[in-house]
C-alpha cells in the first residue's frame, strides 16, 4: 500500500502504477458533472474557481445525508465517464487526481500522461465503508446542487486503485489481457 498527501505533485504520482493500492489522506473536493460543467464555464468566462485546482485530487461522488452523529453519510464512486468532456480541461490548470469508478476516454487518459495525472477507482458498493475515511465535510459551492454540491473533504487513510498511470497504462486493459491469455 503506497501512501498520498494531498495536495498531489507530479512527482508524486510518478511512480504510481496501474493496480498499484493507495491510501490517500489530506484533502480531497467532490464534485460531479454538473459541478464540473460549471467550474469549466468559470474557466472559460476567465473567472477565479470556487477552490485551487493545483495538486487537487476530485472525488466523484453525491454523498447521501449524513446520520446523527456522522460528518457524511455513504459517500461512493460515481461513474466516472461523465466528467470525461471536463477532465482534461481541470488537469490543465493544475489537477492531479480523479476518484471513480469505471473505464476513462482515451483523450482523458491522454491528458494524464501530458500533465502528470492519475485516475483512482474507489470500490463500488462499499459506500458506507468509505464514509469511515472521511473526517470533516465542507460546504464549497454550488449548494443549490444538492448531494452534488462542491465539497472540501479532510480524508484519512481513503483506499483507492490506480486505474490509470502518468504512463497511460489502463488497469482495465490489463486485466482483460490477462484473462484472454490465461
Amino acid at each position: 500500500m503506497k501512501k498520498l498527501t494531498t495536495p498531489l505533485t507530479g512527482e508524486s504520482v510518478s511512480g504510481l502504477r496501474a493496480g498499484d493500492m493507495v491510501s490517500i489522506s489530506g484533502v480531497v473536493y467532490t464534485a460531479r458533472d454538473a459541478a464540473h460543467k460549471r467550474l469549466v464555464d468559470l474557466l472559460d468566462a476567465g473567472k477565479p474557481l470556487p477552490f485551487d485546482m493545483q495538486g487537487a485530487v476530485i472525488y466523484y461522488v453525491g454523498p447521501s445525508p449524513a446520520k446523527p452523529g456522522a460528518v457524511i453519510g455513504s459517500a461512493g464512486p460515481t461513474t466516472s465517464y461523465r466528467m470525461d468532456a471536463y477532465a482534461p480541461r481541470l488537469m490543465e490548470i493544475g489537477m492531479k487526481g480523479m476518484i471513480g469508478k469505471g473505464k476513462r476516454a482515451k483523450d482523458v487518459v491522454d491528458a494524464m500522461v501530458k500533465h502528470k495525472a492519475v485516475y483512482f477507482a474507489a470500490i463500488g458498493g462499499a459506500a458506507a465503508l468509505i464514509a469511515r475515511s472521511i473526517k470533516s465535510v465542507e460546504l464549497v459551492a454550488y449548494e443549490d446542487l444538492g448531494p452534488e454540491a462542491v465539497r472540501r473533504l479532510v480524508v484519512e487513510d481513503f483506499q483507492v486503485m490506480v486505474i490509470n498511470d502518468v504512463t497511460g497504462a489502463d488497469l482495465y486493459e490489463i486485466g482483460q489481457a490477462k484473462y484472454k491469455t490465461a
